[in-house]
């Protein structure tokens, strides 16, 4: 592991800490204290894993997930069953091998997301990570509705030292990308960041305005790459698989970036988002500094929930 990614695993525990606190202490209590594998056992388990986000229908997976390895491996005592129970979490958390190409792509990122989720700060800290490692980037600022919203994203521009391609408040979003897509293929961009609106008058409007966005890079640049990532809240618990839930009706979602996991004691979510929704997460953050946004790694994560040695 490098130095860098030893880093923001230690970061990782150390953002996890309220979660896993909340489970911590159960959890050994029920593999040290139960005597059999049987019924209650289950029981316990399930309800610690809830307790922690992991959601009821990705629970009642990964205890069954559970069930077959117990049988198949004739496991008789309850602390046997630690490692297989974090086995199958990772198992509901694989992200495909070809989840990244994109970076090597010329792509169209579109970054959708209900405000206050750290959307744009997410595609800042994206802007100067693709930047270090010499790709061209370029943003647009379509998020036009959100007083202020353009103003953030030029910052960070700034502060990513990236081009941006901005309208005026209150404009077409689909204008802005319009723009964007022939600034893009004009200045050779390797990957351009189209910040969205999070939430306009109804989720009619949403779908028609994402649409409209999609229409126009269909036809302006239909050899690009797409990714499409919604940016999700972690304190949020399961109000962020409600709204990833919502947003997947509109938008064809690739990807997911979590969000302030170093403030919650709902880390679980990342496990229930990823295995519900069929969607990888991409990207999780842990803190305010660029570097503190990563790819995502099933078993970096489900090992700092858990503290598994």
């Amino acid at each position: 592991m490098s130095e860098e990614k030893k880093g923001f695993f230690s970061r990782l525990v150390s953002g996890l800490s309220k979660t896993r606190n909340n489970i911590a202490s159960v959890f050994d209590d029920i593999f040290n204290g139960f005597s059999s594998i049987d019924e209650d056992f289950y029981e316990e388990l399930e309800e610690v894993l809830v307790m922690a986000d992991i959601g009821i229908h990705t629970t009642e997976t990964i205890i069954e997930d559970l069930k077959v390895k117990v049988k198949e491996n004739h496991l008789k005592e309850p602390a046997e069953c630690r490692e297989y129970l974090i086995r199958s979490i990772k198992e509901q958390m694989t992200v495909s091998e070809d989840a990244y190409d994109f970076e090597n792509k010329k792509t169209v990122m579109l970054i959708i997301g209900v405000n206050g989720v750290g959307k744009t700060t997410s595609i800042g800290k994206l802007a100067g990570q693709y930047k270090n490692a010499g790709k061209k980037v370029l943003l647009a600022a379509a998020d036009t509705f959100r007083a202020g919203a353009i103003e953030q994203l030029t910052e960070w521009s700034h502060r990513a030292n990236v081009d941006i391609i901005s309208g005026q408040e209150g404009s077409d979003p689909a204008s802005v990308i319009f723009d964007a897509v022939a600034a893009a293929k004009a200045r050779n961009t390797d990957i351009l960041i189209c910040d969205t609106a999070g939430r306009l008058h109804n989720k009619k409007n949403l779908m028609d305005e994402l649409k409209k966005i999609n229409r126009i890079i269909d036809r302006e640049y239909p050899d690009a790459c797409r990714e499409t990532m919604i940016v999700l809240d972690g304190t949020t618990g399961q109000n962020a698989l409600v709204q990833a839930k919502q947003f997947k009706e509109s938008a064809d979602i690739t990807g997911i970036i979590l969000t302030k996991l170093d403030g919650t004691a709902k880390g679980g979510i990342a496990i229930a988002i990823q295995s519900e929704l069929g969607v990888p997460v991409k990207y999780i953050g842990i803190g305010e500094k660029i570097e503190d946004l990563q790819k995502f790694d099933s078993d970096s994560f489900v090992d700092a929930l858990f503290q598994a040695q």
